[in-house]
């Protein structure tokens, strides 16, 4: 077949070598093609509305739900703690009561086993006679030394010491020291009377290390 032959021949369904078509029509089909895409972008907006919409429902329901959750809570606290209005009333009681009680033996010396101790300290031959003492309490300051030479004291004991031999005062002044609470002790007038017992008058002044501090261990 010839060169001309090949390129004479007539193809059956082959491209269409030319659009006969009017402009009009193409710029109407691209319209309604950007009309669909955007009538697809406002439906896609439209759908992200209605989700996050529901979304923002759901939580916030949810958030009402938990608060009423916490208030019936709440409520229900406060109705158990009237429950036990009368027992927190007790113990503040209580606790004023031991309040109380610290402040009332604040300043609390046991005296009897504190002249026990002194009677300890003495010889056996030494007797004590009469007692006096002056202490602080929880509502008056004891009075304190003038000297600068005498130490704070809390309390006075003046008492007498009667012996039937001549009595070793200085000893005596030296075995009260070793007292807790002991401040200072000072001697005062030696009698003798007229069967031949000696007595002495001594002044011994007490610091806060005797107080007995009766409910501190309780209220620690």
């Amino acid at each position: 077949m010839s060169r001309r032959d090949k390129t004479d021949v007539l193809v059956i369904g082959g491209e269409p070598r030319v659009n006969l078509l009017p402009p009009e029509v193409h710029k109407q089909r691209k319209a309604k093609a950007v009309r669909r895409q955007l009538g697809l972008g406002v439906v896609g907006v439209i759908a992200l509305m209605i989700v996050g919409t529901t979304l923002l429902m759901v939580l916030a329901t949810t958030a009402e739900q938990q608060l009423a959750d916490e208030q019936e809570l709440t409520a229900g606290l406060l109705a158990e703690q009237t429950k036990y209005a009368d027992v927190r009333t007790v113990q503040s009681e209580v606790d004023l009561v031991k309040a109380a009680q610290q402040v009332g033996v604040s300043t609390e010396i046991d005296w009897k086993t504190y002249l026990d101790g002194v009677q300890a300290i003495l010889p056996a031959s030494v007797t004590i006679g009469t007692v006096a003492v002056d202490s602080a309490s929880p509502l008056a300051v004891f009075g304190q030394p003038t000297s600068p030479l005498q130490g704070a004291r809390v309390a006075t004991v003046s008492f007498t010491a009667e012996s039937a031999v001549l009595p070793d005062v200085p000893t005596w002044l030296n075995s009260l020291s070793t007292l807790p609470g002991y401040a200072d002790a000072l001697p005062g007038s030696l009698t003798r009377d007229e069967a031949g017992v000696y007595t002495v008058a001594i002044t011994m002044h007490v610091n806060d290390a005797a107080y007995a501090r009766r409910f501190e261990a309780e209220g620690e």
